[in-house]
């Protein structure tokens, strides 16, 4: 089988050629010295580790599995060692705060590091984003005090850190959790109650686990709006962040057994009287939550992206391999018995509908991580703000468009090796386990769809749609003069046009007729997903075709570029006619049936 080779080049690419990552760095003070080379440097090393250490246990830790035993999990072999060179190499506090000892890194070099990790082991993935994500939600809410206390060993990855959402009865509808937490007289809290589905709960890895829980206070108001946060650690920490040795009544009650990601531990943990500490405001849990969860969402694109590029290097080296039948134009290799299938244009459709959806969802995540960015450390308020908004937009399609194409692609893959893709050793029918989480957890999909319909979209009225559709029409503006051009800007003129009639139609029809919003709004998402990869298209041939007429960087390469862009203005971006089709036909087939009736 295919050994998962980080995609290095198309990563630098997108950042000097599409993005110019150096310029908009040097324009902000936190990331004025992240330069080029810079970023050559860490990507290559990142690159080293995953594939040579994090990669080569991804089949072994799925075999393996998680081992539960009285309430101990045991991750499978090497894992440990592959987290402490993780480590060690610092690469847990890439994009911590510097004052605590995290490197100031920007979110797109994390973004490019978790989808090569993602797409080699996702598994190991999963134990690494969730203490960024923690730490995130420390340093921006949490006391000087608990900060000093935690992130430096956060950072340092000797400690790790989740996140404690879900209850059995309270998933998408976290109003409806029952966790308590009872307030100590000197200023702790007593955190009780049982959270499912809690990725990397308990483990083996770190000497210490830190816990991020929503709970609700003895007078919190009803809902959403009465629920706090908490750091709850697994064992208790003294004030100068050395472990006292005495356990914290947090226990794992079982781990789960599930379709993929086998090697992370899903874990039921029990909260029982458990020292606590607020983080943030009272009754603003859910808030001070989502400043964790822009990011986390965007890491599911990311996972999605990085299986189908793992998925994609299998099936294309498989299809230049394999011989089967004969060229329908004639025998490409009449000395052998048969020509390899990668002459069928449908194994061609396969193949280009994974590349296309690949580069393009790589380059939307970047584009997203460049906003994230921008909001951090943008000197201009009013460049803040419309990254905000934009962030705002982009994330739930991100996640939600991204996922749900990596599926796609690690199907495609599976059904490009035929027989062999459901076999285990060609790792593509774990790809294809692996992957289908993405589409549900941090917010499935669905609801990813729903939020940026509703809150997103008809709420304000199209507005934060008018801050992209301004960029769109800047860059078109931009690309005037160049011949080459032209043809592709037509395409995406009308597919942007298309958009913006369509988010007018549903604003209007959801005014007297609410169910519009639900009716619209998943292929409302694929419309906006699709038409933001043929932004991403546009731009990437626009840099290809200055990088041709220069000379510069390998001919071959970038001629594929233009191939694969072409590939999908042609013969992918048309499906959003259908969709635009779709959404008018609004919410009355949807709601005629009775609950009875199905």
């Amino acid at each position: 089988m295919t050994t998962y080779r980080a995609p290095v080049t198309d990563m630098q690419f997108l950042l000097r050629n599409v993005f110019k990552a150096e310029e908009l760095f040097a324009t902000m003070p936190g990331t004025s010295e992240v330069s080029d080379d810079l970023i050559d440097a860490i990507i290559e090393e990142a690159a080293k580790l995953i594939e040579g250490l994090i990669a080569p246990i991804n089949q072994t830790g799925d075999r393996q599995g998680c081992r539960f035993e009285n309430g101990v999990v045991t991750t499978p072999e090497g894992f440990k060692e592959a987290f402490a060179a993780w480590s060690a190499g610092g690469w847990a506090g890439l994009t911590g705060s510097v004052e605590f000892g995290g490197q100031g890194m920007p979110k797109v070099l994390s973004a490019l590091i978790e989808e090569m990790a993602f797409g080699a082991n996702p598994s190991f993935a999963l134990y690494t984003i969730l203490t960024t994500g923690a730490t995130l939600a420390l340093s921006q809410h949490g006391s000087e005090a608990l900060k000093q206390r935690f992130l430096p060993k956060l950072y340092a990855g000797t400690w790790s850190g989740t996140m404690c959402l879900t209850e059995p009865q309270a998933g998408t509808d976290l109003g409806m959790i029952n966790s308590k937490a009872v307030p100590n007289a000197d200023g702790r809290y007593n955190v009780t109650g049982t959270k499912i589905f809690i990725t990397a709960g308990e483990h083996d890895l770190t000497e210490n686990i830190i816990h991020f829980v929503l709970a609700k206070l003895p007078d919190a108001p009803a809902g959403p709006h009465g629920i706090s946060l908490f750091l709850v650690p697994k064992l208790l920490v003294d004030e100068s962040a050395n472990l006292t040795g005495q356990k914290n009544n947090v226990t794992c009650g079982s781990i789960e057994h599930k379709m993929g990601i086998k090697a992370s531990a899903t874990c039921v943990m029990n909260f029982e009287d458990s020292q606590g500490f607020l983080v943030g405001e009272p009754n603003n849990g859910l808030v001070t939550m989502f400043t964790m969860m822009n990011y986390e969402r965007l890491s599911m694109g990311l996972q999605g992206n990085g299986l189908a590029e793992s998925s994609y290097q299998i099936a294309s080296d498989y299809a230049r391999e394999r011989l089967q039948g004969r060229a329908p134009t004639g025998p490409q290799l009449a000395e052998k018995a048969a020509d390899p299938i990668i002459v069928h244009p449908d194994v061609r459709r396969m193949l280009l509908t994974m590349r296309a959806n690949i580069v393009a969802g790589r380059a939307l995540s970047l584009y997203a991580a460049f906003q994230l960015d921008i909001a951090r450390f943008h000197q201009d308020a009013a460049a803040r703000n419309q990254a905000d908004q934009l962030v705002a937009l982009l994330i739930p399609v991100q996640k939600a468009y991204c996922t749900d194409r990596g599926f796609e692609s690690c199907v495609l893959g599976q059904q490009v090796l035929g027989g062999h893709g459901y076999i285990a050793e060609w790792g593509l029918e774990q790809n294809v386990r692996d992957v289908r989480i993405a589409q549900i957890y941090e917010g499935a999909n669905g609801i990813q769809a729903l939020d940026l319909m509703g809150r997103k979209t008809v709420r304000n009225k199209g507005e934060l749609l008018d801050v992209l559709v301004a960029e769109m029409d800047e860059f078109i503006k931009s690309q005037q003069s160049v011949a080459a051009m032209q043809p592709y800007l037509k395409i995406f003129a009308e597919g942007k046009q298309r958009l913006v009639d369509t988010t007018n139609a549903v604003i209007k029809s959801a005014t007297d007729q609410p169910d519009e919003i639900g009716a619209a709004s998943y292929a409302y998402m694929e419309l906006l997903g699709l038409t933001l990869y043929c932004f991403m298209w546009q731009r990437i041939l626009a840099a290809a075709l200055v990088a041709l007429d220069a000379g510069t960087g390998d001919r071959s390469y970038l001629e594929s570029l233009v191939k694969t862009g072409e590939f999908f203005l042609y013969r992918l971006m048309p499906r959003s006619k259908s969709l635009v089709e779709e959404i008018a036909a609004g919410a009355a087939p949807l709601m005629a049936m009775s609950a009875e009736q199905f």
